[in-house]
């Protein structure tokens, strides 16, 4: 596919994401054992809340190299998965083939914001699904928060769990750092851009090659103001005082497989929400 008269941050982000598939492939984190034995599990704060999707129609947003889409797939869901790197879409469609799930699940390249055009059957799906760390990426919340009104189906609902905006303002390399926890880094409304001149792939720690990368944060007022004012009913909203992934080097790993505060849960680390399509 070729990508004409985008901006330079979409290019770049397109470069770098084509160079974590190869890392997350051999990261633990992203471990596809269980999924090739028949029984992929998604992280505990999903499995807790999104309930059956057996016989739905999803669309998974941003789905990187498709695990989570075809841990869907193989729980009855027909799944389409949409995302910017054409090489996570050719390892997703690689992996569907292995697993014998391209008949449940399809995966598009396609930047989000020609996802209307790149998918075409408006207002069909039982679900949306957007996942962990995927709203840091889009400079528009508002456009996003319409593209997935304009895919559920009436009574569909959204499925989305992400970094707590709140969690953006921290990071380990601030400066300002009290003892072992995370100093300040981004001011938690500031709607500027965020470039790292030399990111490093929060998996395997590797320094990515392909250019700057962009990210923007959108504070949780303004994403759940973008569903209601896209036509959408917000149905809970929860917050979480863990993560699927070391946010920060102080966080400590349960046994459930989530990263906590070491001593009292200072801030909540992610938070989670449905919203249904009248």
């Amino acid at each position: 596919m070729t990508h004409s008269a985008e901006p330079d941050w979409l290019r770049t982000n397109r470069a770098n994401w084509d160079q974590r598939v190869d890392h997350h492939l051999e990261a633990w984190s992203y471990d596809l054992a269980p999924l090739r034995a028949g029984r992929g599990k998604l992280n505990p704060i999903e499995e807790a809340e999104l309930g059956d999707v057996d016989g739905q129609r999803v669309l998974h947003l941003q789905c990187h190299f498709g695990r989570d889409s075809l841990i869907l797939a193989q729980r009855g869901a027909r799944v389409t998965g949409l995302d910017f790197s054409p090489r996570a879409i050719a390892v997703a469609r690689g992996l569907a083939a292995e697993l014998g799930l391209d008949h449940r699940a399809r995966f598009i390249e396609a930047a989000l914001a020609d996802a209307p055009s790149a998918v075409p059957e408006p207002a069909s799906f039982d679900r949306v699904y957007v996942t962990w760390g995927a709203l840091c990426w889009l400079p528009d919340i508002e456009e996003w928060a319409g593209i997935v009104a304009y895919f559920l189906a009436p009574g569909g609902r959204l499925y989305l769990a992400d970094h707590h905006p709140t969690s953006y303002v921290f990071d380990d390399d601030a400066e300002g750092r009290h003892g072992a926890l995370p100093g300040w880094f981004w001011p938690y409304f500031e709607r500027a851009p965020l470039v790292e001149a030399k990111p490093v792939d929060y998996a395997g720690g590797q320094t990515l090659t392909g250019g700057p990368s962009t990210e923007w944060a959108h504070p949780l007022g303004t994403i759940v103001t973008a569903l209601i004012s896209a036509g959408l009913r917000l149905d809970w909203l929860h917050e979480h005082d863990a993560v699927p992934w070391g946010m920060f080097g102080c966080l400590e790993l349960g046994a459930d497989g989530l990263h906590r505060w070491p001593d009292r849960p200072w801030l909540p680390l992610s938070f989670s929400l449905q919203a249904t399509r009248a």
